[in-house]
């Protein structure tokens, strides 16, 4: 086959160091997910949908070829957090949690999942960040070590 050819779909989650609220302001925040879109595309990870609350992201996308995951969230998480200091003095001391979770996603779940990220707000009201993580981790058979996932 003379092209390399792929078609892998990852849903990212992580969040603000200790989950400090940073991400309040709604315009602010959607401007974030835009820039999160903006620094995917840049790096061959063609964003699906990105969205979150005020503590986390969530970014849905296919992912490219010629890069690890690890590459695209520390590129992601530098770029942004950069964006978010110099953009808004009161974010000074913003920064992400060191880790991340990424999770496959079926080309045939894709709706659901599109449909789950931009519902964020409204999941949240009910549920919380590390229930909401934990219920992920379970449902996609990650084992994790609750000591290291909350930084």
């Amino acid at each position: 086959m003379p092209q390399s050819l792929s078609g892998v779909y990852l849903h990212l989650v992580f969040s603000t160091k200790d989950r400090r609220p940073f991400l309040r302001d709604v315009e602010h925040r959607e401007a974030l997910h835009a820039t999160l879109g903006g620094i995917s595309k840049k790096l061959d990870c063609t964003p699906i949908e990105v969205g979150g609350v005020e503590d986390h992201v969530h970014v849905l996308g296919r992912f490219g070829r010629t890069l690890s995951q690890a590459h695209w969230v520390k590129e992601l998480k530098r770029v942004s957090s950069h964006w978010l200091r110099e953009g808004r003095p009161e974010l000074h001391d913003f920064s992400w949690q060191n880790g991340y979770a990424t999770f496959s996603v079926s080309a045939s779940r894709l709706e659901a999942v599109i449909t789950y990220v931009r519902n964020q707000a409204q999941h949240h009201r009910k549920v919380g960040f590390q229930e909401e993580l934990r219920s992920l981790l379970r449902r996609h058979q990650v084992d994790w070590d609750e000591r290291f996932v909350w930084d």
